[in-house]
């Protein structure tokens, strides 16, 4: 036998540790089962240590936003229909098909039934359900409105993945005609150019070649020679800078980068503004307190810039003010939005007005990516074309010069 440290919980919810001595670890579970108790985590003393066995997750495959906006709206459909709550979820574990998904369903469905607060029992799992499925579900389990609030989740979800579908798929051909592009150049400079420039090189007589055919020459040779230094160099680049923006400094950089580039910036704006209202709006029906509502909003929206700028509209809140005060001075909002929120305000409608700013915006993302995918596509295939001219030029003059010679 060996001795385990384990932490669990009562039946009233208390948290209580200590060590055990047991075969296994599926044995302190059943003798804690046993004692009334819950095992929440368990290490062998001088052993690896599981943090919160019940949550162990076998595989890499995490539950996807499509998983997740199902199961919400499905749990919403059978709880309005008068299913039971713990019912509901073994049903749903059942229909799951994602493995990883099906366990968390399955522990999620057994603290439910240990007379666990469904959000609470979400909260175990914030890997998977946000702070705001979260904090949405806990004020429909309060006010008795769980089904209505689950159903605003899943139209919740299904916005955000429709723009991200959106933009992915208008991006995908600009993408390829990029990619295309680079493969194009990498096989021109390391296989064209350098025998051409050898058959330049010979039909010249060594005399001295045109500026650009030099240069052309010259960026063929460091790439043939120092190709592994290249490669290299751009992926500890692109890992580097992938950290450096996970960093919160790295993070505010890229933010404000992005609302500095033209085109982009007008996408990243109305995107973050669609997400807020549509956010905040869900929030506030949820009957979540204005504080609370702002700072939740302001971390799922995901850009630090706004984020920044709506934690200090909280405070401002807090002091009394409406939410339409700050962000009417703010750089990033434009005015119509702190209009409307104001009129909202003034009139006890705020939720609805901030739907409608979220289906307007909605709409101008859909207008705006379209708009910069009709614009990339022409200048990507002009920049593909300019590098093969690059090359012909830098091949074609020398052979113009011989035959001026000759």
């Amino acid at each position: 036998m060996a001795t385990f440290q384990y932490i669990a919980l009562t039946k009233d919810k208390k948290r209580v540790s200590g060590t055990i001595e047991a075969d296994d670890q599926k044995q302190v579970g059943s003798t804690l089962d046993r004692q009334g108790m819950r095992l929440l985590s368990v290490k062998k003393e001088g052993g690896f240590s599981l943090s919160n066995i019940n949550n162990i997750q076998i595989g890499n495959t995490k539950p996807k936003l499509k998983d997740l906006v199902v199961f919400t709206r499905q749990m919403a459909t059978m709880i309005n229909a008068g299913v039971p709550l713990v019912r509901s979820l073994a049903t749903m574990q059942d229909q799951t098909e994602n493995p990883v998904f099906k366990k968390i369903i399955s522990q999620i469905s057994r603290d439910v039934e240990g007379g666990m607060a469904f959000a609470d029992a979400l909260q175990k799992h914030e890997d998977v359900f946000s702070p705001i499925y979260i904090n949405m579900v806990r004020a429909g389990e309060a006010g008795g409105i769980l089904d209505e609030i689950l159903k605003k989740l899943a139209t919740q979800q299904e916005k955000d993945a429709s723009i991200r579908k959106k933009f992915k798929s208008a991006m995908t051909y600009p993408m390829v005609l990029i990619g295309i592009t680079v493969i194009v150049f990498i096989a021109l400079m390391t296989i064209v150019v350098p025998k051409i420039g050898g058959i330049v090189a010979d039909l010249t007589g060594g005399a001295d070649l045109p500026r650009l055919t030099q240069v052309m020459l010259q960026i063929s040779g460091y790439m043939t020679s120092y190709w592994y230094l290249i490669i290299g160099g751009l992926v500890g680049g692109i890992i580097a800078l992938r950290r450096w923006v996970k960093t919160p400094g790295g993070r505010k950089k890229r933010d404000q980068f992005l609302f500095k580039v033209p085109a982009i910036n007008s996408i990243v704006t109305k995107v973050a503004i669609a997400r807020f209202a549509r956010i905040f709006a869900s929030l506030m029906t949820a009957g979540v307190s204005v504080i609370e509502t702002i700072e939740i909003t302001a971390k799922a929206i995901g850009n630090s810039v706004i984020e920044e700028e709506l934690m200090d509209a909280a405070k401002e809140v807090a002091n009394g003010k409406q939410l339409s005060d700050p962000l009417s001075k703010s750089d990033t909002f434009p005015p119509i939005v702190s209009q409307m929120l104001a009129i909202g305000e003034e009139t006890g409608q705020a939720d609805t007005i901030l739907l409608k700013i979220a289906d307007f915006y909605e709409e101008e993302v859909d207008a705006a990516v379209e708009g910069i995918s009709s614009i990339l596509e022409p200048l990507l295939i002009v920049v593909m074309g300019g590098m093969v001219g690059l090359v012909a030029a830098s091949v074609l003059g020398p052979i113009g010069n011989l035959s001026s010679q000759i």
